[in-house]
């Protein structure tokens, strides 16, 4: 019987380290900068609502995948492909999540309510963009770009410039390093009709787009920072993103991918964790 390890496993909890932090900065840009009123039951709300419906997405990600991840030797000892976890539990897994997801948004205002069905579309619907276009990376970066932004909404239940700059920073973010993820299995994708960039353009132009992408993620980090007026505090938060992000296009080329994992989870977690600490101390400490 799989144990409570095994789906955390299964859903990868340790990545929910990309987003978390975000939504975290949509939450206090509310509260800080725009004067909404603090309450704590939906910092909470908010968390919860990240860790279910990224949970139900990386589950439905797997369910659906889990033919391919049995074929690809990389992926072959998945929880679902070796039988840890079966199908039809991963399944179960995911409609909990989900309802959880919406039942969360029901206690915090009638806004997030009515559009948690949209986001729940985007996050699961990515699991089969793949099938059909290269753009899957960027159906990712829509679903994680939703967080400060979802984050924003909870508290105030109205949208404003400044959590929408943020949300497109971190798709292009996303979308640039879920690129150089998957260029590890550029000729697995190719043989099993699977689309990515990397499959579609090769590796130099998909590392090509993705230093792109993350040029577009640091012009919108600066720009949010000059359109809000922020401070020191502000800036040697985005001095250190932008730095990070350049680092790990030093670690990979298109010869060699021995350091993809350490350009994907280590640099992209500290980049947006450090982001987020320094972006709180400006909100409550800048001037």
């Amino acid at each position: 019987m799989a144990s409570f390890k095994n789906y955390l496993s299964l859903i990868k909890f340790s990545h929910t380290i990309f987003a978390m932090p975000f939504a975290v900065v949509g939450f206090f840009l509310a509260t800080q900068h725009y004067q909404y009123p603090f309450e704590w039951h939906k910092l909470l709300l908010v968390v919860l609502c990240m860790v279910f419906a990224r949970s139900a997405a990386m589950a439905f990600n797997r369910y659906t995948d889990r033919y391919f991840d049995a074929q690809n030797p990389r992926t072959a000892l998945r929880e679902i492909p070796d039988g840890t976890i079966t199908a039809r539990n991963a399944l179960i897994f995911v409609v909990v999540n989900c309802l959880l997801f919406i039942t969360c948004t029901w206690f915090i205002n009638p806004l997030c309510f009515m559009l948690s069905p949209v986001a729940l579309t985007v996050v699961l619907g990515y699991s089969y963009t793949k099938r059909f276009t290269a753009l899957c990376h960027f159906v990712l970066g829509v679903g994680l770009g939703l967080a400060p932004v979802g984050a924003f909404l909870a508290v105030s239940s109205r949208f404003e410039w400044l959590p929408v700059m943020y949300g497109f920073a971190v798709l292009c973010w996303v979308s640039g390093f879920d690129i150089i993820y998957a260029l590890q299995d550029e000729e697995f994708d190719k043989s099993h009709r699977l689309n990515s960039v990397p499959a579609w353009l090769g590796k130099q132009k998909a590392l090509w787009l993705s230093n792109l992408l993350h040029f577009f993620s640091a012009l919108l980090i600066l720009s949010a920072g000059w359109y809000a007026g922020f401070g020191i505090w502000y800036w040697i938060a985005s001095a250190v993103f932008l730095t990070l992000l350049l680092y790990q296009h030093t670690l990979v080329s298109a010869t060699n991918l021995s350091r993809v994992n350490l350009a994907f989870f280590t640099t992209n977690g500290i980049a947006s964790v450090v982001f987020a600490v320094l972006v709180l101390v400006e909100l409550f400490c800048g001037s």
